[in-house]
Order: structure tokens, then C-alpha cells, then sequence
């Protein structure tokens, strides 16, 4: 292994001859850029307890009113990469919106990609380019970059749900922005998850014939991905994962260029320790508890629970139920590392 020369051994009039004009030795530090075997990681593992924010974010549906807020929310920011960044990993942003009933969280868009999963409540929606989708508990909604969106409630009780960015990565290379819009219209009728793709493996087929539109779903109801977990898991071996991905019913591809989206259950008892990935990756629990071992940090999780998984990291994510289902909802940057050329798995 090289032994690489450092600052100090460079003559000082040199070294101040370098500052002069901008210049940096690249040798000294390359190995804080290109570590051999293994990144070096300032990402650690993070669980977040709904329990602990539910009563904070609540109070802040007390303490700021919508029309002050735009979207009331309460960042998940993962101690280890400085908080003033709202990173949960390196390129995942997580959040958690509230929204009252009557109020409406106004129509924009933004450069970054987003997802709502929802945690609680009835009678919220989220309008997308004219398309009003329902939410109910554990369904996903794409609000994808550039596209109009708004959210609204007209049922009773609080309205929760979790929203993931890729924000880090946009803001990072300074593309972040976002454009305010008047109050979408309304398309009369229901929305496509219900209507024309409400089956795998069926599309229009005036479809085959013309180019794909992009972002032909935007609603994945939880209801069928359960139903699809549970069929599986009733006939899977012992040792196959029951793990569903999102994608575009169109392309079969990942719904967004940046984060991939999928759905995993545990049988009871189960212990799910996958292949080291290069991918970051966040897990929030739908239904169940358990406990885990992330780069050898141990946590527990349970419902509605937030886990925050850096890169290349060694994990086991075990059902504690002996005779219940446990359902993780999977957010990771792996569409953005395949795109680039550097996604692995060991």
C-alpha cells in the first residue's frame, strides 16, 4: 500500500505559494477522498420513535397556523450530519407533515423530487397536476420534481404522513428552488390508481403505441401492497425476502430518477439481513415491532418508527412478533447511484 506524502514534509514557502493562487495538494488527502475498501461514513444509524414526535408535531399545529407554516413540518435530522443540513442520510430527507381538517397547505412546485407515506388519519389528499388523490394509512403519493401539487383535508382529526426528498442532493449542487401557484383544477374523476392501472401488468392499450408518459401513477394504495405482501409471503420459501419495489406501471422502471421506493414484510419471528448495499436507506414501520442491529448499533422499532441506515452497512431488521406480520416501508438512493454508475451490492 502507498505510503502517501503529507502537508508538513512540503516546504513552507511552497506550501504558502500554493495558497496564493488557490491551490490544494491532492496526495495528502487522498485517502480522506478515496479510502480503500469502504467509504468513510460521518452517516450512523438513527431511529426516530413516533411516539416522541407525535406529541411535538401536534403541538406545533397549536403554535403555527398553516397560512404561516405553508407546510407544517418537523424535520427527521440525523444527529451524525449536522442538523442545520435536514439530512435523515447523505441524500435523504425526511419529514413529518401534519395538516388540520379545513386547512389547505397551498399549490407549488419544486426542483426536488418528493413522496408523502402516510401515517394517520382520514380524509386528507394531495392534488398533482390536477389529479386529487385520496390518502389513507400506508399508501404512497409521488409529487415528483416540477410538478404542481397541493394538500388539503376535509375529514376530521389530524392528517399525518412522512415525506421523503431527495432535497439533500439538490441543494447540494445548488438546483433548489421552488414556484408558487394559484389553487389547482379539480379533474373530475378518480384517480388513476383506481381506474386505469388498477392492475399489474394491464395498461391502455392505446399505451403501446406512443411514448410513455411520465409519472402515469401517482398513488399506490396500501391496501393492494399489503394484500400482494401477504399472497407472497403464504407461499415464498422460508429463506426468499418478501420485498416489493414501486415502479412505473408503464416502464417497470423506478417511479422517481433518484430514490427508489419498496415494501417489505416480515413473517413472525423473521430476521432480514440483506446483502451489504452501497445504497443509503431509510425504513419507517407500517405495522409491527421489532429490533435491529445497524453497523453494529442495536435499537428497537415499532409503529409508525423511523430508522435511518447509511451506506454500505451491515444490517439485521428482526420481527419481535411470534405470530404477527411486520410491514416496513423502504425509501433508498439507489436509482441515483445506478444512474451514476456506482450502485453495488457485496
Amino acid at each position: 500500500m502507498t505510503v502517501l506524502g503529507t502537508l508538513e514534509e512540503l516546504p513552507l514557502d511552497y506550501r504558502n505559494a500554493l495558497s496564493a493562487k488557490e491551490l490544494v495538494p491532492l496526495w495528502p488527502a487522498l485517502r480522506s477522498f478515496l479510502p480503500y475498501g469502504k467509504p468513510d461514513r460521518a452517516c450512523k444509524p438513527m431511529v426516530w420513535h413516533y411516539e416522541d414526535i407525535r406529541p411535538l408535531l401536534m403541538e406545533a399545529g397549536e403554535l403555527t397556523p398553516i397560512e404561516k407554516a405553508e407546510r407544517r413540518v418537523l424535520i427527521l435530522a440525523n444527529p451524525s450530519l449536522d442538523p442545520g443540513t435536514a439530512r435523515a442520510t447523505p441524500t435523504i430527507y425526511l419529514g413529518m407533515q401534519l395538516i388540520k381538517p379545513g386547512e389547505t397547505a397551498p399549490n407549488h412546485r419544486h426542483s426536488p423530487s418528493a413522496v408523502r407515506f402516510v401515517v394517520e388519519g382520514e380524509g386528507g389528499f394531495t392534488v398533482v397536476e390536477g389529479e386529487k388523490l385520496p390518502m389513507e394509512k400506508g399508501d404512497l403519493i409521488l409529487t415528483p420534481a416540477g410538478l404542481w401539487h397541493e394538500h388539503g383535508h376535509h375529514g376530521t382529526g389530524p392528517v399525518v404522513w412522512l415525506d421523503a426528498l431527495d432535497l439533500p442532493l439538490v441543494y447540494s449542487v445548488e438546483a433548489s428552488y421552488c414556484i408558487e401557484g394559484k389553487p389547482q383544477h379539480l379533474e373530475n374523476q378518480a384517480d388513476r390508481s383506481q381506474t386505469t392501472y388498477r392492475r399489474s401488468g394491464l395498461v391502455p392499450y392505446s399505451q403501446l403505441d406512443r411514448p410513455a408518459a411520465k409519472y402515469p401513477l401517482k398513488r399506490f394504495p396500501w391496501r393492494e401492497v399489503r394484500a400482494a405482501l401477504v399472497d407472497i409471503a403464504g407461499h415464498a420459501g422460508r429463506d426468499e425476502a418478501i420485498h416489493l419495489a414501486y415502479v412505473d406501471p408503464v416502464t417497470g422502471e423506478e417511479c422517481l430518477p433518484t430514490l427508489g421506493f419498496s415494501a417489505l414484510a416480515l413473517r413472525p419471528g423473521e430476521t432480514y439481513a440483506p446483502r451489504r448495499r452501497s445504497a443509503s436507506q431509510v425504513m419507517h414501520v407500517i405495522e409491527g415491532a421489532g429490533d435491529a442491529v445497524v453497523d453494529g448499533v442495536e435499537m428497537t422499532w415499532s409503529d409508525t418508527g423511523t430508522i435511518a441506515i447509511p451506506t454500505h452497512a451491515d444490517i439485521q431488521i428482526r420481527n419481535g412478533s411470534s405470530s404477527k406480520m411486520a410491514f416496513l416501508f423502504v425509501v433508498d438512493d439507489a436509482p441515483m447511484q445506478r444512474k451514476l454508475g456506482f450502485y453495488e451490492e457485496f
